[in-house]
């Protein structure tokens, strides 16, 4: 059934695919791990399924190590042009361990790279995907590469102006999916579902800004820009700073083993005055000299220049890649599809992604309650224990306390024999 599937879904999709990985035999021939570390900074990769899975063999790598670097690359089957063209990067996550602080995005790169020393100061085009490190950073990465806005020409990162949500349920595998459009906009997906849109002029700094302000121009020097003033016709109350802040309090009286010439003069303990206003000010009024905000003028900007093609990030790229550093590793990459269609990317995630959904679900969910129900069979069994205990206990102390008042009334019966005596 599922192989009928794929074939119809095939037959209905012409787009290509550049690039398409499910880590299965001899994924290791087609990746080559980064050295670009010291060999004891380097995590290692498992292959492995997870805890939790709806088919055992259906693998996909995952980091091993905490506190580690991770590196490792591949070269796509044909090189990604995307100008005018659609561009979709899809992959899946799953966080088999509580992350606490690691990266799990993936890169885009082009043609030069040496991938045995493929690592943070390498040159990529597009970066997306999870980061996280405790509660201040929780977004999806999206960043792009630009090298038309620095004068000298110079490749640029720019991350999306505002955070987009993340999916970090543990153990279960969320879908990632960013789609750039050849009109200017994007769309970020995860599980399939959109979660961030627009366009990508707006959401990206990579153009500098149309309008800037002015530099020939500055607020006039009698430019009145103050709302309200005091009013010239209020007049402070006779008297009004003769009023103390604070006050002896009148309800409190002299101890009655206050002692004048061993404690001093007693004085009553001070309290705010109900009456103190604070500092007299003249009540406020509207300022009939008010000019409103002074706004500085905008000209064209020099330096701006429009780009029609900020979608087209890749001329040649040529490489997939994984440059992470993780606290705590557990995390598990798998399905991975570039493409310039993104029906061949839906139609992927229906042959992976949705179809394993259910199975690893259902397994966590039995997992879960399996160890709850363990749990609760060990507090009940720890809380009979407590009881037979304290039951025993109580026991003891009663047999004890029955030994105790049976020698007592011996002892009293030969006192009384003496005293007959």
């Amino acid at each position: 059934m599922k192989l009928l599937l794929a074939l119809a879904l095939t037959a209905t999709v012409t787009g290509t695919v550049f690039f398409k990985e499910q880590f299965g035999d001899g994924w290791e021939d087609r990746w080559v791990k980064s050295e670009w570390k010291d060999k004891a900074e380097i995590g290692a990769w498992k292959h492995t399924a997870g805890k939790y899975f709806s088919d055992e063999n259906d693998k996909g790598i995952q980091t091993g190590e905490d506190a580690r670097f991770y590196g490792i690359s591949a070269k796509m089957d044909k090189p990604v042009g995307n100008n005018g063209k659609q561009l979709v990067i899809q992959y899946s996550v799953k966080q088999d361990q509580d992350l606490d602080c690691g990266g799990a995005y993936i890169k885009l790169l082009e043609g030069g790279l040496d991938q045995a020393k493929f690592g943070g100061e390498s040159e990529y085009k597009v970066m997306f995907g999870p980061d996280v490190c405790g509660t201040s950073t929780r977004r999806t990465h999206a960043i792009l590469s630009y090298d038309k806005k620095s004068k000298e020409g110079k490749l640029e990162n720019f991350l999306h102006k505002s955070d987009i949500k993340v999916e970090t349920t543990q153990g279960i595998t969320h879908l990632y999916t960013m789609i750039l459009n050849s009109d200017d906009t994007y769309e970020v997906q995860i599980d399939g579902k959109k979660v961030q849109d627009g366009k990508i002029s707006e959401n990206w700094d990579m153009l500098h800004a149309k309008k800037i302000k002015d530099p020939e121009q500055s607020k006039p020097k009698d430019w009145v820009d103050e709302k309200k003033i005091p009013d010239p016709e209020d007049k402070k109350p006779e008297g009004y700073d003769d009023i103390p802040k604070q006050i002896p309090d009148p309800e409190a009286s002299k101890p009655d083993d206050w002692d004048d010439e061993d404690d001093g003069e007693w004085e009553a303990p001070q309290i705010d005055n109900p009456k103190y206003k604070g500092e007299w000010k003249a009540k406020q009024i509207d300022n009939p000299a008010y000019k409103g905000e002074w706004e500085h003028p905008e000209i064209d900007n020099p330096d701006f220049n429009d780009d029609k093609e900020l979608h087209a990030r890749c001329e040649a790229c040529e490489y997939v890649g994984f440059e992470l550093w993780q606290v705590k590793a557990g995390t598990i990459f798998d399905d991975i599809i570039v493409t310039d269609s993104l029906e061949e990317a839906q139609a992927f995630a229906k042959e992976t992604f949705e179809a394993k959904a259910a199975g690893e679900k259902k397994m966590k969910e039995d997992a879960e309650a399996k160890a709850k129900k363990e749990e609760e069979e060990k507090r009940a069994k720890e809380e009979e224990e407590r009881k037979k205990k304290e039951a025993e206990d109580a026991a003891k102390k009663e047999a004890e306390d029955e030994a105790k008042e049976d020698d007592e009334e011996e002892e009293d019966d030969k006192e009384e024999k003496k005293d007959e005596l």
